[in-house]
């Protein structure tokens, strides 16, 4: 138990739990709101955000702190130490080849969704998707796919987190119809968005899953509605999706796969 508290360096846990705070909550905060989010005192938060922009991860101004995209180094990191992309991205490529349609591999950062890979033969949203980007995670499918997937305590905090935005008139924000939603994605293993992010766009995304049956991520499609109904999403896009993120959770040890039909029985 000595040998444990030696070997236990208080500063970096207290660092990290700085840069845990802006989860769900950024993207600027105060010393104070620092403080009250991590129990730590507002000189001892104050000399970490320092050291954070000294080290590039965190900007100040105006006496508010916001993180820097070099903290998504971190969680690059971790995607390295899985083999994810390594894996997913030959996987990415044959669907959107197959399809003729973008594809795009995410993970779950707070109240967002951050964009690992994408494979796009062209551009045909008005959204620039690059790597590194972040959408709202309740008005997009990958967002669904992986918030269905939080433990319930994780989901309360969520559900209880900062008002979401209604990007269009389809946007669920309220917490009770999002809730529902949830747990129909969780039980079926996909979910499908029809204009909820962005008016004339759909698409469908299916869990990447690790050995330990965790939803690490979550492997998506869009399509105009011009060229793409519902039923088209669902029918005909959907099952190929859903073969594509069983191969890649298979390939990094992943301990169940996704519903393979999109219409399972009641």
């Amino acid at each position: 138990m000595a040998d444990e508290r030696r070997d236990h360096l208080q500063t970096l846990e207290r660092g990290l739990s700085v840069i845990a705070a802006f989860s769900g909550r950024g993207p600027r905060l105060g010393l104070g709101e620092l403080a009250a989010l991590t129990g730590l005192t507002k000189p001892t938060v104050r000399r970490i955000l320092l050291t954070l922009e000294r080290l590039g991860y965190a900007r100040g101004e105006d006496n508010l702190y916001a993180l820097t995209p070099k903290v998504l180094a971190l969680g690059y990191a971790y995607l390295s130490s899985v083999r994810l992309t390594d894996v997913a991205r030959p996987i990415m490529e044959s669907l959107t080849d197959e399809l003729g349609i973008g594809t795009s591999l995410a993970a779950l950062d707070g109240a967002d969704v951050v964009y690992v890979d994408r494979v796009q033969r062209q551009r045909v949203t008005s959204i620039n998707l690059a790597v590194g980007t972040r959408l709202p995670a309740h008005a997009t499918s990958m967002g669904h796919v992986l918030l269905a997937d939080l433990t319930a305590a994780e989901l309360e905090q969520y559900l209880a987190g900062p008002p979401r935005a209604a990007l269009t008139d389809r946007t669920v924000t309220e917490a009770e119809p999002l809730r529902a939603r949830l747990e129909v994605v969780g039980r079926r293993g996909w979910d499908a968005v029809d204009q909820e992010l962005e008016i004339g766009r759909r698409s469908a995304a299916a869990p990447v899953v690790d050995g330990d049956g965790r939803v690490v991520a979550a492997l998506a499609l869009s399509c105009g509605t011009v060229e793409c109904s519902m039923d088209r999403l669902v029918d005909e896009l959907l099952p190929p999706l859903l073969s594509a993120a069983r191969r890649i959770s298979e390939a990094i040890g992943g301990g169940r796969t996704p519903i393979t039909d999109p219409h399972p029985p009641a």
